[in-house]
């Protein structure tokens, strides 16, 4: 056996210990030797080149290359099952890319930067919904590859997060059609509006520029989630402060109007990764689009194939 080709046995064991966590439970699940046990991985360890776990008090604790092997490990352990389905099927196996987004990033612009996989037959795309803080925990945890998020994120100490903004997007005032056009700041504060709430960065943006203008706006609402910001406008006929993206369909359909561009407000929107040796794939492909392709309003379908987590 040459050093390039696999020991399957090695790997059996490394995947045992690397799901269980716990060496001496593993072997006795498996009813051989801790020793022997241990053996196995740092012959695997010495095949590969590098080191499989870490130790962090008495668990074993993946490193990155660890990670990665165990996602091969059960990939190659699937085939042989996989391999009977394809063949009664003739469906080939999936590839899957696990993105995250923070619950106020707009919909429309999630299902926009998706969109070039959402035709790929042999792709899936796991979509989940949280608060930054979970959601990057799950990045630097390996369970998500991307994170979608309207801000950058800094770097910190052992947490090398990359933040690259993919696109920027202008924040408009819409509302319904009227006969006269909306004049610009002279008709801010004329009627309650629908905001973003407090801890949105283009709210905080938006109340510097009222508070420089001398201009006092009645708030009807503050919402953090923009699809429900997105369905008080087009429903309740009050103006509403968003990125035009979030009512794409509203404006294109003629029931909201874009009544008039905020100038010098944007709202950014930011894929963050943490520094890896092996990058998903699929990532390239999504991040090479400039931020006017993402953003285009096309007439692109609904996420067909997106599982929602």
């Amino acid at each position: 056996m040459t050093s390039e080709l696999l020991n399957f046995h090695h790997l059996r064991y490394f995947w045992a210990v690397a799901t269980d966590g716990n060496l001496t439970r593993t072997a006795a699940r498996l009813r051989v030797s801790q020793s022997a046990l241990s053996a196995q991985i740092r012959q695997l360890e010495a095949q590969l080149g590098a080191a499989l776990f870490r130790r962090e008090a008495r668990r074993l604790v993946l490193t990155e290359t660890g990670h990665v092997v165990l996602g091969y490990a059960e990939a190659i352990f699937a085939t042989g099952h996989e391999l009977v389905a394809t063949v009664r099927s003739g469906r080939p196996r999936e590839e899957v890319l696990r993105i995250g987004a923070v619950a106020t990033l707009s919909r429309n612009f999630q299902e926009s930067f998706v969109k070039p996989l959402l035709a790929e037959p042999h792709v899936t795309l796991r979509l989940v919904s949280g608060a930054t803080s979970d959601l990057l925990a799950r990045l630097a945890g390996h369970e998500l590859d991307l994170v979608l998020a309207n801000r950058p994120v800094r770097r910190e100490a052992g947490r090398p997060w990359r933040s690259r903004r993919v696109a920027q997007q202008r924040v408009s005032i819409v509302g319904r059609r009227r006969a006269r056009a909306f004049r610009f700041p002279a008709d801010l504060g004329a009627a309650p509006m629908i905001l973003p709430g407090p801890d949105s960065a283009i709210r905080g943006e938006f109340d510097a520029l009222c508070e420089q203008l001398g201009v006092t706006i009645a708030v009807l609402a503050e919402v953090d989630d923009m699809a429900t910001l997105r369905l008080l406008a087009r429903d309740t006929g009050a103006d509403a402060l968003v990125p035009s993206v979030v009512v794409r369909d509203e404006l294109r359909s003629g029931v909201l109007s874009e009544l008039c561009v905020v100038p010098g407000l944007f709202e950014t929107f930011h894929a963050i990764t943490v520094e890896r040796q092996f990058q998903h794939p699929l990532l390239k492909q999504l991040l090479a689009r400039d931020g006017a392709e993402i953003l285009a309003m096309d007439d692109g379908g609904a996420s067909r194939r997106a599982r929602p987590r």
